[in-house]
């Protein structure tokens, strides 16, 4: 078997290797004078079984990752892990003459045995691969990291009843107490979080999301928390997005620390989801 990073899941697909007691394969990454993406994977992997590790952040990381699959063609099978895949939320026709990305997005990825995601934000997105797509679970992995911090009276709280399941589950394991908010949207950065009573004075908080973006939705809800009586907060999801000003945002609204896993590689990225992507290739 051999590992194979592309240019945004370098050192994830390191660790990943590192798991399985094998070394990455080396692949260049340039850039043409018109800024056309080129890649080059430096080693024979005719007749080998590849896995390619490719989140898929922006454009670019995508076209990366078709190219990557390309350029395995003489390979005995090809594998790709998706730790973040980009488009997911926009996963149905909210308006008159949108096009569902994620749909789109999956369709683009041909010849391949199967794709691993990491808590992709709607599972149904599975669906549309031209393969079988699998869904891992990274929280677990977060609530091991949290379950280290030796924190005061721990209450889990879900932003959103979104993630409530997700959380629910997390806090199952923990065996800590959960609770979640009730959240508004107003707009893309934008949300009213409505107060409610919580058990909280002088208790840590852990808000817990599947991604944070622009960081608004935690920074509304830290705000609340701290205007209650918790103590310390941090903020935990699998994806730091983390676009814009979101770390001052949060940093702003009072947050102690930001606890993140690296299917997108950030300062933030304390937890690694190796673990979990090394024992599904195993069972190959």
């Amino acid at each position: 078997m051999k590992i194979i990073g592309g240019p945004s899941s370098q050192a994830l697909a390191c660790r990943v290797a590192a798991q399985l007691n094998i070394l990455p394969t080396v692949t260049n990454f340039e850039r043409f004078p018109d800024n056309e993406h080129y890649v080059k994977i430096l080693d024979d992997v005719a007749g080998d079984d590849i896995v390619i590790i490719q989140s898929t952040t922006t454009d670019s990381d995508l076209i990366a990752l078709l190219q990557l699959i390309d350029a395995c063609g003489a390979a005995k099978s090809i594998r790709v892990v998706i730790p973040y895949f980009g488009y997911a939320r926009q996963d149905q026709i909210f308006k008159a003459g949108e096009a569902v990305s994620a749909r789109a997005m999956a369709k683009t990825i041909q010849g391949v045995e199967s794709v691993w995601t990491v808590n992709i934000h709607k599972k149904h997105t599975l669906d549309h691969f031209n393969c079988p797509a699998k869904d891992l679970d990274a929280s677990p992995l977060i609530g091991k990291y949290l379950s280290e911090l030796h924190l005061t009276r721990p209450l889990l709280v879900a932003p959103d009843k979104g993630v409530e399941q997700m959380v629910r589950k997390m806090a199952q394991g923990l065996d800590l107490e959960c609770d979640v908010f009730d959240k508004t949207r107003l707009s893309g950065d934008t949300v009213v979080i409505q107060d409610k009573k919580m058990d909280i004075v002088g208790r840590d908080i852990i808000l817990m999301d599947d991604m944070i973006a622009t960081g608004g939705t935690m920074a509304e809800s830290v705000k609340l928390l701290r205007s209650n009586g918790a103590g310390d907060i941090y903020v935990a999801c699998v994806h730091p997005v983390l676009t814009r000003n979101a770390v001052l945002r949060l940093a702003n609204a009072g947050v102690k620390d930001i606890i993140a896993t690296d299917t997108l590689e950030k300062i933030q990225s304390q937890v690694s989801v190796a673990p979990i992507i090394a024992d599904e290739l195993r069972k190959v």
